[in-house]
């Protein structure tokens, strides 16, 4: 039976929870996840975990952070200036969209205050040990999920975005 291998289209169901079993992610009721092995599209640990799998394997993993979304870093907390907002209000919590030289970030309020807010751009899972139920679904050594460049399904457009 085949094992994936890097460079196989790997098509897999999951449940990723944190420590104390909270599910923070499932493939249920959105079919299989999708993606290359090695291709670097997903996180070091969970490419790791499928290596060497067969179909209809199931495994549980657990992945420290520096094999999944590394540790809470200090630098990627940001202080701006709140006139920055134009007038507009934000809360601790929200979480707000920014530009950059490698395209949009996204970042969560931690703190406001008269004249500046602090924003943390570290992703929300950085610092946590993930749990994941993997089973894999399949096997392909070509893409068997299409897109559209507008982001809809094949099948829900027919292939022609317009």
């Amino acid at each position: 039976m085949a094992k994936v291998k890097n460079g196989d289209f790997v098509q897999v169901n999951y449940i990723g929870a944190l420590e104390n079993g909270e599910v923070f992610d499932s493939s249920e009721g959105n079919g299989p996840l999708e993606f290359q092995a090695g291709g670097g599209g997903i996180i070091p640990g969970f490419n790791d975990a499928v290596l060497g799998m067969e179909v209809n394997e199931e495994k549980k993993v657990v992945l420290t952070p520096d094999e999944a979304y590394g540790d809470l870093r200090e630098d990627l907390k940001r202080e701006f200036p709140i006139d920055m907002l134009g007038g507009e209000k934000v809360e601790v919590d929200q979480m707000l969209r920014f530009s950059s030289p490698h395209g949009p970030v996204s970042g969560k309020v931690l703190e406001v205050a008269a004249d500046k807010f602090i924003v943390d751009f570290n992703h929300p899972l950085a610092g946590k040990t993930l749990v994941f139920t993997i089973t894999v679904a399949g096997i392909s050594d070509h893409p068997t999920q299409m897109s559209c460049s507008c982001g809809c399904s094949s099948t829900d457009c027919g292939g022609s975005c317009g």
